[in-house]
C-alpha cells in the first residue's frame, strides 16, 4: 500500500524528507507548505505546494511536522481533527504540562502517530541494542556520552537561527535528545539525578547553553552526560556503553564500533555518507509499518515525553 504524505514546514530537516520520501517505494508525497515563502519556492516542482497546512493535511493520510516546537501542538491537534496520522520532529513541545496534554489527545485519537527520533531505526542503534539485550557486552557498567560543536547552530542549520535561543532551541534538545531516547531504550526510564547548566549570557539571558554536565540513573547503568559549544576543532558526538565483557559506541551518528580490549573496531565497513541513508531508509521503513498496523520501532509520543522530561529538567537546573 503507497501512502499519501505530506509536509508541514521545508526547512533543513524537512528538506531532507522531501528527497527521503520521493526515493521511497511505500510513499507518495503529495502535498507540502511552509510559513516561508522563499522555502516554498525552492521545492516548487519537487513536491506540490498548498496553499495551507490544512490543505496539506486535508490532502494527506500522513503528514510529518517539521516546523519549531512552539508549533508542534497545533498542527498535532489538527492532524487529529483531520484524522490523518502523524509524525512529527521532537521535542513535543517545551511546555510539559502542554506536551502532556497532547500525549493524552494522540492516544485517545488512535490514529498512527510517531515522533523522528533517527536511533528508533537507525542500524547502528538497532545493532547495538542486539547487543546490549544479548548480554554480548556482559554486565553493563557505565553509558556516557560526550557532544561538542564547534558553532551552533551547525553550517546546515543557517536558516534555523532559532536553534540559538534558549526559548525552544539548544544542542540539549537538538541533539542530546536523540542519544537520551537511545539510552531509554537500551537501560530503560531514566532519571535525570543532578544537572548543571551554563549560559554565556546569564541565567536571564536568551541565548542557549553552552555547557551541559548531568547524570542520569535508570535501573540498568548510569548515564552520564558532557557537553560543550564553541571552539575550534571537530565536532565530536560519542554515545559509549561499557560493560564487563566489552564495550560498544556509536559516534558521528551512525558508526558503530566495539572494543574487546585496547582497540576500537569498526563493526560497518559502509562509508558515513551511505550510513546516513541507510538510517533514513530504515526510517520510513519503519513509519511504513506504522501506517500499516504492524509492529514496528518508531518512536511513540509517550517515550518522546519521557525524553522532554529529562532535557527541560536539565535546562531547569
Amino acid at each position: 500500500m503507497v501512502h499519501r504524505v505530506g509536509i508541514i514546514g521545508l526547512g533543513t530537516v524537512g528538506s531532507r524528507f522531501v528527497e527521503q520520501f520521493n526515493r521511497h517505494s511505500a510513499f507518495d508525497l503529495t502535498a507540502a507548505w511552509d510559513v516561508d515563502p522563499e522555502a516554498r519556492s525552492i521545492h516548487n516542482g519537487s513536491v506540490n505546494i498548498c496553499s495551507s497546512a490544512d490543505e496539506v493535511i486535508a490532502d494527506s493520510d500522513l503528514v510529518y511536522i517539521a516546523v519549531p516546537p512552539h508549533h508542534h501542538r497545533d498542527y498535532v491537534l489538527s492532524c487529529i481533527a483531520g484524522d490523518t496520522a502523524i509524525f512529527c520532529e521532537k521535542p513535543l513541545g517545551i511546555d510539559l504540562r502542554s506536551s502532556r496534554e497532547l500525549v493524552d489527545a494522540v492516544m485517545r485519537s488512535g490514529l498512527p502517530a510517531g515522533v523522528n527520533f533517527v536511533f528508533s531505526a537507525a542500524p547502528s542503534a538497532r545493532e547495538l541494542q542486539h547487543k546490549v539485550a544479548s548480554g554480548g557486552l556482559g554486565e553493563l557498567t557505565r553509558v556516557d556520552l560526550r557532544l561538542h560543536f564547534s558553532k551552533w547552530p551547525r553550517a546546515w542549520h543557517e536558516n534555523a537561527q532559532w536553534l540559538r535561543l534558549r526559548d525552544q532551541g539548544g544542542w540539549i534538545r537538538e541533539v542530546a535528545s536523540h542519544f537520551i531516547f537511545l539510552a531509554s531504550r537500551l537501560l530503560g526510564p531514566i532519571t535525570m539525578e543532578s544537572g548543571d547548566v551554563y549560559f554565556e549570557d546569564g541565567p536571564d539571558g536568551i541565548l542557549c547553553e553552552q555547557i551541559g554536565l548531568a547524570r542520569f540513573t535508570s535501573s540498568s547503568a548510569p548515564l552520564t552526560l558532557a557537553g560543550t559549544s564553541q571552539g575550534a576543532g571537530p565536532d565530536v558526538v560519542d554515545l559509549t556503553i561499557r560493560g564487563t565483557n566489552a564495550s560498544a559506541r556509536i559516534w558521528d551518528w551512525y558508526q558503530l564500533q566495539q572494543a574487546d580490549g585496547d582497540q576500537w573496531i569498526d563493526l560497518f565497513q559502509s562509508k558515513r555518507e551511505m550510513l546516513g541513508v541507510d538510517a533514513y531508509t530504515a526510517q520510513l521503513d519503519q513509519l511504513d509499518r506504522m501506517m500499516n498496523g504492524n509492529h514496528h520501532t518508531i518512536a511513540t509520543f509517550a517515550e518522546a515525553l519521557s525524553v522532554q522530561e529529562c532535557v527541560e529538567a536539565l535546562l531547569a537546573s
